[in-house]
């Protein structure tokens, strides 16, 4: 199995135009031709995880932090990215991140953490712009079905837990065909008329070329009419952070105590008790403070998240208990995440979750 034959699985999973502008997703080290050992899956690619790569016999590390953020304009070992960079290169180890575009997608880093506290009705938090088109496609009554199907399959007319979504409308259609044309039906030089299908269908927009692509072959038409627009409505699986309900509601201290337990941590960093009773909870996997007043808006009685800087605290207002994890603790279950995900799809392949903990934070205790 190639490289590329499971990052395309992951981008699937994630695509890299849902990451963020300054992020660095992606292939980072390595060439997708490489026949793949094994997969290494970590939170964070440094020096040591690339050292057990080689020893766990695995060229492909699957991490969610990029090695490299920014261009590297030398490479000479002077700190720890370039000194990763100079290991993985040496020893034939591919770097693959999958960051803020798997935070960026409902059932990710959030999602994921969603699943440790039992929450139900998920929804994004914060919800991306412009990451949704529509097709329009003419096709004659008799193919209509084709047509929509090979869309569908292409990943068109997904939204949130429906599939298969379309509009449809009866027409009819006009056009003469040319000398030199190979007409489905009619007859050169005569005008025809043709009982039609106006077929609408809502996708992702990076779904686009294959979906255009799909819609092309399945048409019987020699010229296909069709229109590709972009539409303001925002996609509710694609965005940042994410809330839920508890199944039962917990008061504050109840749910301290529950955090400290999913997270494995000593001890939390939050806003003093408001009084209320904890039933919607938001959370935001690494530094969310951006997210703050999106999760005031939600209505939630706690968010959790990490990286919080002290007048940030303030901004709670009283009304929602703000719960600062840690940001290691916070994604750390995306290491989970990850070999789960792949070790589904590739079941006779070596999946592996690293055993170095790259948490660069420790505490005194």
């Amino acid at each position: 199995m190639k490289i590329k034959e499971i990052t395309r699985f992951l981008e699937t999973i994630a695509h890299p135009s849902l990451q963020e502008s300054y992020d660095n997703a992606g292939l980072i080290t390595g060439n997708p031709d490489f026949i793949c050992t094994g997969i290494l899956c970590s939170l964070d690619a440094t020096e040591e995880v690339v050292n057990e790569a080689i020893q766990k016999k695995c060229n492909l590390i699957v991490a969610h932090h990029p090695i490299v953020f920014s261009g590297l304009k030398k490479i000479n070992g002077k700190n720890y990215v370039e000194r990763t960079i100079i290991a993985a290169i040496k020893n034939d180890i591919a770097i693959y991140a999958i960051h803020t575009n798997l935070d960026n997608v409902l059932q990710g880093v959030n999602g994921k953490i969603a699943s440790l506290f039992d929450l139900k009705n998920l929804e994004i938090l914060m919800p991306k712009e412009h990451t949704l088109k529509k097709l329009y496609t003419y096709v004659p009554e008799a193919t209509a079905e084709e047509v929509r199907q090979a869309i569908f399959n292409a990943g068109g007319g997904q939204i949130s837990g429906y599939s298969e979504c379309s509009f449809n409308t009866k027409g009819e259609g006009t056009f003469k065909a040319g000398t030199g044309t190979q007409p489905y039906v009619g007859e050169i030089g005569k005008r025809h008329n043709e009982n039609e299908i106006k077929i609408e269908i809502i996708f992702p927009f990076y779904l686009e070329n294959q979906i255009v692509a799909a819609m092309k072959t399945a048409h019987p038409y020699e010229e296909v009419a069709f229109e590709v627009i972009a539409v303001a409505n925002k996609h509710s699986e694609t965005g940042s952070g994410i809330t839920g309900y508890l199944p039962q509601e917990m008061d504050e201290n109840e749910f301290l105590n529950k955090v400290k337990s999913v997270f494995n941590v000593p001890v939390l960093k939050h806003t003093g008790l408001t009084g209320n009773k904890i039933k919607k909870i938001a959370i935001c996997g690494g530094a969310g403070s951006f997210l703050i007043a999106k999760a005031l808006a939600s209505d939630s009685q706690a968010y959790i998240t990490a990286d919080l800087k002290y007048h940030e605290y303030f901004d709670a207002d009283k009304r929602l208990l703000l719960i600062d994890v840690g940001h290691y603790e916070s994604e750390q279950f995306t290491i989970d995440y990850l070999s789960d995900v792949l070790g589904q799809k590739f079941p006779n392949f070596a999946v592996l979750k690293t055993e170095v903990k790259t948490n660069p934070v420790h505490y005194f205790l």
